[in-house]
């Protein structure tokens, strides 16, 4: 959860800088209101709010980060990890390996 003064602070600014943007940003996000409701509510102009939005998504490419669900298991003999991929594609890895062959073996499956 954001700090409320910590909004605050970059709130009333004249010009964010980038740290003080993703702080905003990350708080509205949190607050489950919508862009506009939050914008009032924290006495920012909403469209100073989806600038900044917008310009830290371009930032990043606008790709969201992936987690893939993990699940963990008594350890066998032979140390292990395996991948469940969806759609009944799973990935065994032995102790010991590469990551760069699991990275190449993900990308031929197209899942990297």
């Amino acid at each position: 959860m954001v700090k409320k003064a910590a909004v605050e602070k970059g709130g009333g600014r004249r010009y964010w800088r980038e740290a003080e943007g993703r702080v905003v940003v990350a708080a509205w996000r949190q607050s489950g209101e919508t862009m506009t409701a939050y914008a009032r509510s924290q006495d920012v102009h909403p469209r100073r709010l989806a600038r900044w939005a917008r310009r830290l998504e371009e930032r990043t490419g606008g790709e969201a980060v992936r987690f893939h669900p993990v699940r963990l298991v008594a350890a066998a003999r032979e140390a292990r990890i395996e991948i469940a991929l969806g759609g009944g594609v799973e990935v065994r890895v032995p102790s010991g390996f590469a990551a760069a062959d699991l990275r190449r073996v993900l990308e031929a499956l197209g899942r990297a």
